[in-house]
């Protein structure tokens, strides 16, 4: 339980307690079972918790709410609490205030915690895959794979932190229709690489980028021209095995560049070649979800789902007017849709690999998508409907002195993920992508790269740089920082003392509050309220020069903040400087 956690329970037990004695005197009716509800206002002048359990009771007890509240203050036994008095305000709520012990103890709960602060076992017990980025392993990464590398590591991070057993996963695309384009895309570059660019038409619908032209001039330099004559599978099957070999390796590279390492890089290949594809889509026609139709084989998709509206409540007039589709499973050629292997993957997660829940890291854009693959885990039998969770983010668009960028300076094309590695630091692509997913972001290139307070990332690595200095420099001096232990923390009187506690006091909650909404956006504006906090203190709190319980207090609540600041930015994968 953390600080804010027990001190919102104490409020709950002091006002039960003074119910109950007042119960005792006949001051007020027995039988009232209302639990005491506990905020933190947001105005400080209103206490620093406050209960709205007189507002809520009175009508139970047929009494206003302030003569409750007056009976209760007068009952309140604040002795050896974290509080040293409650007040009246308003209607009826009761404030109360804390003191000297919270704010001591909360110092001494975060060094007793080191570097676990902000641990909790909310998600004790459960199993978690996030599956993020799984781009096409045909061409470079872009922004978009950028910000869900971020997002879905991230997430893992703060799972991981509120007590789960996560596995990051990438789900490599190396089958299907656009490994074919791929293969014909590569054959035309090597082609015109042999007999001439004007001799041989690239196909319209083709991969253009001028990775194509650079893998197929390594494939012909390795090869030459032995794969000229040769019958046409085995010549696609050498290319796009080439590029795959040269693509994910690549792949693998710059997302380790970026701070990201999977547990698994599973091959959509795997399931087609061991005949788990073929057994998932039998499995649905075993159902009774499948049916013929001009050779193909199609999903009931529109029964699933219009059954799955119908128990959330939609009535059959709003399910007509959505135009629910069928989807194809096999082609009339005998080859399984992307769709088909899709169900087949996400059937392993659950049935095979035993997670409990699986979250993906999807562009807004897959949105039509989300309904049909938690139909199809339904028709399984897997309860898609709560077990499969899709995060949707939007799209990013990078922008310097205001103008949207698309091409890269150096090179003249569109902003890979190496591009952008290449000019913004790690810890800025970090910092600036992990944004809430659901808001289109824009990308300010010159400011992930400005050393002042503008830029959060600075302005948080710079808080954490400054403490380190000043350590350095009190150490020199012979003043270490000591256990909390050995420190009176009644001397941290002031208000911007006080508040940057509060503020540490904060990250287990904001860190669940991650873990809960699938945002660790959170983490980043904690951490940039936390710098702030910490800049407040510093500049209306000397501790050089003070006397002596004062400046080891005060430097003990700077290595405080330090600590929960360096926790933080590991959290999200950025590096915490010493100096700057």
């Amino acid at each position: 339980m953390n600080m804010i956690q027990k001190a919102k329970k104490q409020v709950q037990q002091l006002t039960k307690q003074a119910y109950a004695a007042a119960v005792k005197e006949n001051l007020l009716p027995e039988g009232v079972t209302v639990e005491p509800s506990v905020e933190i206002p947001k105005d400080v002048s209103n206490g620093d918790y406050t209960t709205t359990f007189c507002l809520a009771a009175a009508k139970a007890m047929k009494m206003n709410p302030r003569q409750v509240a007056t009976v209760l203050t007068e009952h309140m036994a604040l002795e050896g609490s974290y509080f040293t008095s409650v007040e009246i305000a308003g209607p009826g709520f009761m404030n109360f205030r804390l003191g000297d012990k919270w704010f001591g103890d909360t110092v001494t709960a975060i060094e007793t915690a080191g570097e676990d602060y902000g641990c909790s076992d909310m998600l004790k017990g459960r199993k978690i895959m996030v599956e993020f980025v799984s781009a096409n392993p045909t061409g470079p990464m872009h922004m978009g794979n950028a910000r869900g590398g971020v997002l879905g590591d991230t997430l893992a991070s703060v799972l991981q932190k509120s007590g789960a057993d996560v596995w990051r996963e990438f789900y490599v695309n190396d089958a299907g229709n656009q490994i074919e384009k791929f293969a014909k895309s590569l054959e035309a570059r090597y082609f015109q690489i042999i007999k001439g660019e004007d001799a041989v038409e690239f196909p319209e619908d083709g991969y253009h980028g001028d990775d194509i032209r650079e893998l197929a001039q390594l494939f012909y330099n390795k090869g030459g021209d032995k794969y000229l004559d040769c019958d046409e599978k085995t010549r696609h099957d050498a290319l796009a095995q080439f590029g795959l070999s040269h693509n994910i390796p690549k792949m693998k590279a710059d997302l380790e560049r970026y701070g990201i390492k999977y547990d698994q890089w599973f091959f959509e290949s795997s399931l087609h070649e061991s005949g788990y594809v073929a057994d998932t889509v039998a499995a649905l026609t075993a159902q009774g979800y499948t049916y013929e139709k001009d050779g193909a084989l199609w999903l009931k998709t529109a029964e699933i789902l219009a059954k799955n509206l119908r128990a959330a409540g939609k009535s059959d007039a709003d399910i007509e007017k959505l135009a629910l589709k069928d989807d194809v499973l096999r082609r009339a050629n005998g080859f399984y849709t992307y769709f088909a292997a899709d169900i087949a993957y996400h059937r392993n997660k659950f049935a095979v690999r035993g997670f409990d829940k699986v979250i993906n890291i999807w562009g807004a854009d897959h949105h039509g998508h989300v309904a049909r693959l938690k139909g199809a885990m339904d028709a399984l039998g897997l309860d898609g409907e709560h077990r499969l969770d899709i995060v949707l983010m939007q799209l990013v668009k990078l922008v310097r002195d205001g103008e949207v960028v698309r091409m890269s300076k150096r090179t003249g094309k569109a902003i890979s993920l190496t591009d952008l590695l290449d000019e913004i630091p790690v810890d800025a692509c970090r910092y600036f992508f992990n944004a809430k997913p659901e808001t289109q972001m824009e990308f300010d290139l010159g400011l992930a790269v400005r050393e002042d307070s503008e830029n959060p990332v600075y302005y948080v690595q710079y808080a954490h740089a400054r403490i380190c200095t000043l350590l350095k420099a009190l150490a020199a001096e012979g003043y270490q920082v000591k256990n909390a232990a050995d420190v009176d923390f009644t001397v941290l009187s002031a208000p911007e003392e006080k508040a940057l506690i509060k503020q540490l006091a904060q990250y287990p909650v904001v860190v669940q509050l991650a873990a809960r909404d699938y945002d660790p956006s959170f983490i980043n504006r904690y951490l940039t309220e936390l710098a702030a906090a910490f800049h407040k203190f510093y500049n209306a709190c000397r501790i050089k020069g003070e006397a002596e319980n004062v400046l080891l207090a005060r430097l003990k609540l700077a290595d405080t903040a330090r600590a929960v600041l360096k926790n933080g930015m590991t959290l999200i994968g950025c590096s915490a400087p010493e100096k700057m």
